[in-house]
């Protein structure tokens, strides 16, 4: 089994330590976030497809072609278009069912072989502010319905954290926008539900490192992952 990872974008909002090294670099104690992204990977995933853009050759030059047990390819984005532009950047090298991860973000090994199970599925994690994240609704059944960028209300706290598990079917459907010049990975799988249930896992444990403070508490949190 495959998995995407996605380690294109230029971290901005990490500024100024993503000036001279991708936000996927970024160490958490001495190792790069993404070093342990691929060693909480499930058994079953034999080859890698990172998705690159920004300063991506340092990540080359430090995984090379094999890193944890895997086999690592790369694809090189020739501009950032979102979570599903670069998903679908990968599609000729993508085999029938595949996972796709952000490259920043700490997942729970256990999580994802939970993930890695389903056919089409997404990790989701209760949050205590839903108004910072895309929200997942579900219907009576479990199932994924809908969601909600950055809801209003506080009343559903129940968050998609970016990990899913995904078929060669995604690329049967157009890539939904999500601005000018992006392309949303969630939003474009959702369309999916026309033929196949999605399924939700929800997550034990999951550390995001989008701002500089997260650095610390990742730090903080390691443990969580590794035990």
């Amino acid at each position: 089994m495959q998995a995407v990872i996605l380690a294109a974008g230029k971290g901005t909002r990490m500024l100024p330590l993503t000036q001279d090294i991708p936000k996927s670099m970024l160490p958490i104690q001495g190792k790069p976030i993404l070093a342990y992204t691929l060693e909480f990977l499930p058994a079953k995933i034999d080859e890698v497809i990172i998705a690159i853009n920004y300063l991506g050759e340092q990540i080359q030059k430090y995984f090379g072609d094999s890193f944890a047990g895997k086999k690592i390819r790369y694809v090189r984005q020739k501009e950032l278009n979102g979570s599903g532009g670069a998903v679908w950047d990968c599609q000729d090298i993508l085999q029938d069912r595949f996972l796709v991860l952000m490259g920043d973000d700490l997942y729970y090994r256990q999580d994802l072989e939970k993930l890695s199970q389903e056919r089409l599925a997404l990790l989701a994690i209760e949050v205590d502010d839903p108004t910072r994240f895309g929200i997942v609704q579900l219907d009576k059944d479990g199932n994924v319905t809908d969601i909600v960028e950055k809801p209003a209300t506080m009343e559903n706290r129940l968050a998609n954290i970016g990990a899913y598990a995904l078929t060669k079917g995604f690329f049967d459907y157009p890539l939904v926008p999500i601005n000018g010049t992006e392309f949303g990975l969630p939003q474009t799988m959702l369309q999916m539900q026309d033929k196949h249930p999605i399924k939700v896992i929800r997550a034990t444990h999951w550390q995001p490192v989008g701002y500089p403070d997260h650095l610390q508490q990742a730090e903080q949190e390691l443990a969580k992952f590794i035990n």
